[in-house]
């Protein structure tokens, strides 16, 4: 499935950004979605993720509370909602989605087969 992410963009510190994650002619039913995220210089890493038929969520630990990933299922969307925003935020982001990857596999990038081509996310201090 071809993925299309957007919402990126600059915003303060402490500021609010949504990104989005649609499929391209496909449903998300019963994929997993998953956002990660690249920083110059580091490794893709896991932000958040859901799985589309029970909507359950896992979030990287340095995420929790502030950002959120929720699904719309009429729009067949995927959404990270992500507040509070702070300069270490700052990367690419990616979503993802597979219909294969198990509960145990979700942060690992490497179970994903279909990519977004990401979205730059830049917070200034």
């Amino acid at each position: 499935v071809q993925l299309q992410a957007s919402g990126g963009g600059l915003v303060q510190a402490g500021g609010s950004l949504r990104l989005s994650c649609a499929p391209s002619g496909h449903t998300f039913r019963g994929y997993v979605v998953g956002w990660f995220r690249q920083a110059p210089g580091k490794e893709r890493e896991f932000v958040a993720g859901i799985r589309w038929n029970s909507g359950l969520t896992s979030y990287e630990d340095s995420v929790k509370g502030r950002f959120t990933i929720s699904k719309d299922n009429n729009k067949n969307m995927v959404y990270l909602q992500m507040n509070s925003l702070k300069p270490e935020d700052t990367a690419v982001y990616y979503c993802a989605a597979d219909r294969g990857v198990i509960l145990s596999s979700m942060r690992n990038c490497q179970a994903y087969d279909s990519w977004g081509q990401g979205t730059l996310v830049t917070v200034s201090s």
